[in-house]
């Protein structure tokens, strides 16, 4: 029995606290939300996520990172993208032992360009750092909650740490692949939402499924376009982190990149729709993010150029598939 410790107790955090509790796992959920700990711990239920679910007795919360971090063997990051440097700045405070840290959480930084498992590296310290570990796959949290079948992927700075995290998280319903491929599976998990907001968008102008499947195809050109040029390998964007999680991504309404790009397609501005929402959409940051490492880069990703004009810029939506659509005619394959 490993002592962990989910940093976030948001949807995605509390489903994968579940797998690790049905697989005998001591587990221990941190949140700063008092009224989601309490729940928790007073109902065994995350209602402001899932309505109706029992979580296991044995999943105990905290809104006390000392506490929450005084014995853990590893902790699993499960907050957005947008906050993890901060969490990881107050982990490295209070930890004060070495600790395995994996992450579930998927986005480039902007204006640093990081992958999150840089983020860590930076923030912290090297002698409590036992390895990082990246999880990630087709998996939305609504359907593990239900136990519902879900296969991901995972991949590790120090390679037969990945081996620890598969026996782990694997069981009958979730089943956990590994990789020796970090940067693919980061640069997979993270790119495939920036083309989800995309697939929304297409889908708000009320296009079917012919554009569905030419934005899937091409937007997984652009995304192994990009993982090469960082080392990642090919093969990869072939895997559960590049096209499985694409697929998930793009076609599934409990995308909440897919949602916001869906309300953009339909009349909102980002900001209606980002204000709409009730969880965090990481595609909006990524493309962001992505936008300016491609410019460093002098890679052409023209669907991530083209989401972020719309996005940032205000580019018309119908406007801009007339501009993809019109583009110079080329190879199919570079």
């Amino acid at each position: 029995m490993k002592k962990i410790t989910v940093v976030g107790a948001g949807s995605w955090g509390t489903a994968l606290a579940q797998v690790l509790c049905d697989n005998k796992q001591k587990v221990k959920l941190y949140d700063l939300n008092e009224a989601i700990i309490n729940d928790i711990n007073q109902n065994h239920q995350n209602q402001q996520f899932f309505e109706n679910i029992q979580l296991p007795e044995q999943l105990t919360a905290t809104t006390n990172l000392q506490e929450a971090l005084a014995d853990a063997e590893i902790i699993l990051l499960s907050v957005p993208t947008k906050v993890i440097r901060n969490v990881l700045q107050d982990i490295n405070r209070e930890l004060k032992h070495p600790a395995i840290i994996v992450n579930a959480s998927k986005g480039i930084e902007p204006l640093t360009h990081k992958r999150v498992s840089q983020i860590v590296e930076e923030e912290i310290a090297t002698k409590n750092l036992v390895a990082f570990v990246a999880l990630s796959g087709p998996s939305h949290a609504e359907e593990v909650i239900k136990r519902a079948v879900t296969t991901v992927t995972c991949a590790a700075t120090v390679a037969e740490k990945s081996n620890d995290i598969q026996q782990l998280f694997n069981n009958e319903y979730f089943r956990v692949y590994r990789l020796d491929d970090l940067i693919g599976v980061e640069i997979g998990g993270s790119i495939k939402n920036v083309i989800a907001l995309a697939a929304g968008i297409i889908a708000g102008l009320g296009y079917g499924d012919n554009a569905k499947a030419a934005l899937i195809t091409r937007g997984l050109v652009e995304i192994k376009r990009l993982g090469l040029a960082l080392g990642a390998n090919e093969e990869t964007f072939g895997g559960l982190s590049g096209l499985g999680d694409l697929i998930v991504t793009c076609t599934s309404v409990h995308s909440r990149n897919w949602q916001a790009g869906y309300k953009i397609g339909s009349g909102s501005n980002l900001q209606e729709a980002l204000d709409s929402m009730t969880m965090v959409v990481e595609g909006v940051r990524t493309c962001q993010a992505t936008y300016e490492l491609i410019q460093t880069l002098d890679i052409e990703m023209p669907i991530v150029e083209t989401i972020y004009e719309v996005v940032f810029n205000k580019l018309e939506p119908t406007f801009a598939i007339n501009q993809l659509m019109q583009r110079d005619m080329k190879p199919e394959f570079d």
